[in-house]
This record gives C-alpha cells, structure tokens and sequence, in this order.
C-alpha cells in the first residue's frame, strides 16, 4: 500500500475491502465506547477492576487515553448478532453507571463535538478569551462541522495590553496578582461574553513553559475560568510536561469545565 495517507485510505476503501469481503467470511462486531475526562487511566483501572475482571470471555474492554481524558472501548464479535448486541449493551450500561461522575459523552465522538451538542441543545452561544492557549480551544471547536451555529469567536489575548484594551481587563487587576490569576481570568471571562455577545464563554491564562515560571508560580500553572453572564467558575491547574502538552491538557480541561458549568446551570 502507499504511504501517502489519502492514497492508501482510498485503496482501502474502494479496493482491499471490498476484495476481502468477496474471499472471506467474517464474524459480527459491535463496539460501544464512551468518554471520561478528569481522572487518570491508573486510577480509572482502578476504579472498575472488578468490573473489568467480570464480563463475559466474548467482551474485551480497551483502554485509550489522550490528552485529560481516556477513552473505554467494549468489543464483541461472533456470529449471533441479536444476542452479541444486547449482551454488549447490557456490559455498556453497567460500565456507564460506574463512571458516570467522570463520563463526558458515551459516544465516539470528541470533547469538543460534546460541548457543541450541548450548546445547539440549549440554544446557546459560546467565545473564549485565550492567552496561553493562544487560539488552541477555538481551533478545536472550529474543527466541528457546523460549529459557526453556537461558536462566535475569540480574543487570543497573549499581551496584558490586549486583556486591558480589548478585554476591558483592569490594570489595577494584573498589576496586583498578575496575567496567570484568579481575578484576571475572571474578568477575561466577563469580557468575552460582553465583547462577543455570547452566552458562555472560556477564559485562560497560564505558563505554558519552558521558561517564565517562578517559585509562586512554576512552569504548568494554569488558572481557567468559564461563565456566563450570571457567574464564572475558575479552577487553577498544575501540568509538568512540556509546552505542546500543557497546552492540550489546559484546553481539555477548558472545555470540560464549561461542560460541567453548563450542566449545572441546568
């Protein structure tokens, strides 16, 4: 097969698939898979070992984790696929009950496409004030078709200037507790949903790393905040790995905190 990936994904789809199903039989498989976000894969093992060591020889759990969140995966295969299907389905429910607290979707689908759902449910609009993710959150949302129906924009406010001048920021804020604050990611927030006439809005600020961190403040420390226009909610963050994966984990974590947020408004 080619290397070029839309070249060999064309063969394979239009070619070696349809020539194996042609020369083979094979047997019935079903998937079901669902989200978690905000605990880790050794603790989520943990937490449902008994679970794990329980289902029947034909159901293979799979772990498949990624930035902040961890994916659980049930496979079934075999010939009987009516009986396949609700034995699966039944191991779905059960595994559903045990991590509800940190299930986010229990479809195969992205945070992100989970948070636009959310929102076209509820008829809502969504912006984010960005420093140290610098656009990432939007990017991701914007990466969802049909995203322009509840997603306005973005303030990529890097500088203290722009959290000021275009964020309505006050001086008074930065200068007493800084950028990577409480207090200024609060008012980051406020800004977004005045300035973008949204409903919910995201708001970051951190240090991404390598450098710029001190003893108060270390590289990975990272203050988000979510509201609309009745509260904000903020969370303060400690990553400890490298700049591209602090900034993965700060928008992970960004949008499942406006996650929470939402469902709790309701």
């Amino acid at each position: 097969m080619p290397g070029v990936p839309h070249e060999m994904k064309g063969m394979m789809t239009d070619t070696v698939i349809p020539a194996l199903h042609q020369h083979f039989k094979f047997p019935f498989i079903s998937h079901r898979t669902l989200l978690t976000a905000g605990i880790g894969e050794s603790f989520l093992a943990d937490y449902i070992r008994t679970f794990e060591e329980a289902p029947p020889p034909s159901i293979k759990l799979a772990y498949l984790p990624n930035y902040g969140m961890v994916r659980l995966r049930l496979t079934i295969h075999g010939d009987d696929a009516p009986q396949l299907e609700s034995l699966i389905q039944q191991q779905f429910d059960t595994l559903k009950g045990l991590v509800a607290e940190w299930m986010v979707t229990d479809e195969d689908i992205s945070i992100q496409e989970a948070i636009g759902r959310l929102l076209k449910a509820r008829g809502k609009t969504l912006g984010t004030a960005e420093s140290c993710t610098g656009g990432h959150i939007a990017h991701l949302i914007t990466t969802i078709p049909g995203s322009s129906e509840y997603f306005n924009g973005s303030v990529v406010s890097y500088a203290n200037s722009v959290k000021e001048n275009v964020l309505g920021v006050s001086p008074d804020t930065l200068a007493a507790n800084g950028a990577v604050s409480e207090p200024a990611v609060e008012e980051m927030v406020k800004g977004a949903i005045r300035l973008l006439d949204v409903d919910y809005a995201i708001a970051t600020s951190g240090i991404m790393g390598p450098g710029g961190g001190s003893p108060e403040k270390p590289v990975g420390t990272v203050w988000i905040a979510v509201g609309n226009r009745q509260g904000v909610l903020t969370q303060k963050f400690n990553f400890r790995f490298d700049r591209g994966r602090n900034i993965e984990l700060a928008a992970t974590n960004a949008m499942n905190l406006l996650r929470k947020f939402i469902l709790s408004n309701d």
